[in-house]
């Protein structure tokens, strides 16, 4: 597998002086599976990938990929218009993404980016093919010796994390995780307090954290939303449905993950600042873990 970061941005493309270095586009990554391509999410990094796809694949052949997507957040859908290769005869594209339990299926509410309404382009007029698969969480046969495994995250709307096994390498995504939390008052002296309610509580969120670290087990890379430090994260986030720092390093240390991206950069973060916060945080656990922790970057590449 060879997996290539193309946007790394959490909530809204960001460029300018300060994100030159780590990058400005939203999510979007390119999974390689020797001659065969995937894509991770739809954000405003699938344009510069679709430019790269007309110049380095489609010279070999018509472009076929899958395209996942993590959940339909505007930040993870938004540069499906500009994705070059819908608008190339002979390109066929699979479209999968979680199952939103709304009137609207994914095709509707990916493809009406493509009305008049939004674009000068209808989605009835692309050139490509394309067929959209709707997912639950499951264990999929992909083909050519590819096992995909899908794990609901914890955020606002159904979002997926994405676990693909090939030739014994494990390489999983949680772009947009929150960990679960206790949602009921747990001080005796609130007038909301039941304590029944607050024990369910605590269970019911141990065990999907429990869930959640399964999932993440034995990963050979994982890419998980960070958008916060700790202190930001308690300080006015809570409920976002994003991780902090902290948690998702103490997450992936307890799973045995042996290399982790930090992603989904805060649009206010600038490259000064994570600078600052990769050497911080490998500091902290230098000599406490055997897990190797990296801040994404636009460009950044992985092979396992």
């Amino acid at each position: 597998m060879k997996i290539k970061l193309w946007g790394v941005r959490g909530s809204i493309p960001c460029p300018g002086p300060d994100t030159v270095e780590f990058g400005g586009n939203t999510a979007s990554l390119e999974l390689r599976f020797g001659e065969r391509l995937a894509i991770i999410d739809a954000g405003s990094g699938i344009r510069p990938l679709g430019e790269f796809l007309i110049r380095h694949d489609l010279p070999k052949g018509p472009i076929k990929t899958d395209l996942f997507i993590s959940h339909t957040h505007w930040d993870h859908i938004m540069g499906f218009p500009f994705f070059t290769p819908i608008f190339v005869p002979g390109t066929k594209l699979t479209i999968y993404g979680p199952v939103t339990y709304e009137e609207e299926g994914l095709d509707r509410i990916i493809g009406d980016q493509l009305t008049y309404r939004y674009f000068p382009v209808k989605h009835s007029e692309l050139a490509a093919e394309i067929k959209y698969v709707p997912l639950k969480e499951s264990t999929l046969d992909l083909g050519d010796g590819i096992t995909l495994t899908t794990k609901y995250l914890n955020h606002p709307i159904l979002c997926l994390g994405y676990k693909f096994e090939h030739r014994g390498a494990v390489f999983c995504t949680a772009y947009d995780h929150e960990p679960f939390r206790n949602v009921f008052p747990t001080d005796p002296s609130d007038p909301n307090y039941d304590e029944s309610a607050a024990t369910e509580g605590e269970r019911a969120a141990r065990e999907e954290n429990e869930k959640i670290l399964e999932f993440y087990r034995g990963c050979d890379l994982l890419i998980h939303d960070s958008q916060y430090t700790r202190k930001e994260y308690l300080g006015s986030k809570i409920g976002w449905g994003h991780s902090s720092y902290e948690d998702v390093i103490n997450f992936a240390h307890k799973a045995g993950v042996k290399k982790l991206v930090l992603f989904h950069h805060d649009p206010l973060r600038t490259d000064a600042q994570l600078h600052t916060l990769e050497k911080e945080y490998r500091e902290r656990i230098a000599g406490k873990t055997k897990l190797e922790i990296v801040i994404a970057r636009e460009g950044g590449e992985f092979e396992l």
